[in-house]
């Protein structure tokens, strides 16, 4: 009798155990069911910041008198960018840089003059529409014999976006709530439901201009990578 009853503790045992390894074993197979998706946030956003390199040449065959025409036309050009309203802060002078053209070994040694010089002046403001508004009146300076130059390749016009803080929380929030919602609709079109998150990933923030015409106009974008599990 004592088998019996021991035979069938046993029997009710190993049921519970198989039921155990079944609940367990469909309750890791639903885990395994995941669906990744991607949230995307975008947003056109104007340049807070502008750097821009004013290049004039000046050329002859006496570097004195080069240095007097760069001394006259930098006082014309200082006083054209204040009368526009940029101030003192916001403007770099840097010394010119010379070529002598006759020191050359290879190139074209026979011109009229044999010194160039190249002088930059460098407006940076945070003031971008104002420091835009000037470059249109660049015509009033070639009037008064200041020709800019804008063929050389290290003197680039540079807008920036510095203000992302600003915008970061709200645009991961959005990226995040269009991920859930592609999460949502494909849990629909399976039949199931969106679970709890089983690993998120935000992308890098990247800063580009929109276009080629409009480089003080940027397109911020971020992408976040979220993983939900689904259940039935």
């Amino acid at each position: 009798m004592s088998r019996v009853k021991e035979s069938i503790v046993l029997a009710i045992a190993i049921l519970g155990l198989g039921a155990f390894l079944y609940c367990a074993m469909m309750h890791t197979k639903d885990r395994d069911r995941v669906v990744s998706v991607r949230g995307l946030s975008e947003r056109e956003v104007k340049a807070d910041f502008v750097i821009w390199p004013i290049v004039y040449k000046e050329v002859g065959n006496d570097l004195s008198l080069i240095y007097d025409a760069v001394q006259a036309k930098n006082a014309t050009l200082g006083k054209f960018l204040r009368d526009n309203g940029v101030t003192d802060s916001e403007i770099s002078w840097s010394a010119p840089e010379i070529e002598d053209v006759q020191g050359e070994r290879y190139g074209d040694n026979r011109r009229p003059f044999r010194y160039i010089a190249t002088v930059v002046t460098t407006v940076a403001s945070k003031n971008v529409d104002r420091v835009r508004e000037i470059m249109g009146k660049q015509g009033d300076l070639l009037k008064q014999g200041i020709a800019f130059s804008g063929d050389d390749y290290r003197y680039r016009k540079i807008y920036s976006f510095n203000a992302l803080n600003e915008i970061k929380p709200a645009m991961i929030d959005e990226a995040n709530k269009n991920a859930r919602a592609a999460g949502e609709k494909f849990a629909a079109d399976s039949d199931s439901k969106l679970g709890k998150i089983k690993t998120a990933s935000q992308g890098q923030f990247s800063i580009s201009d929109r276009d080629e015409n409009t480089p003080y106009i940027k397109n911020v974008r971020v992408v976040t990578s979220v993983q939900y599990f689904l259940e039935d």
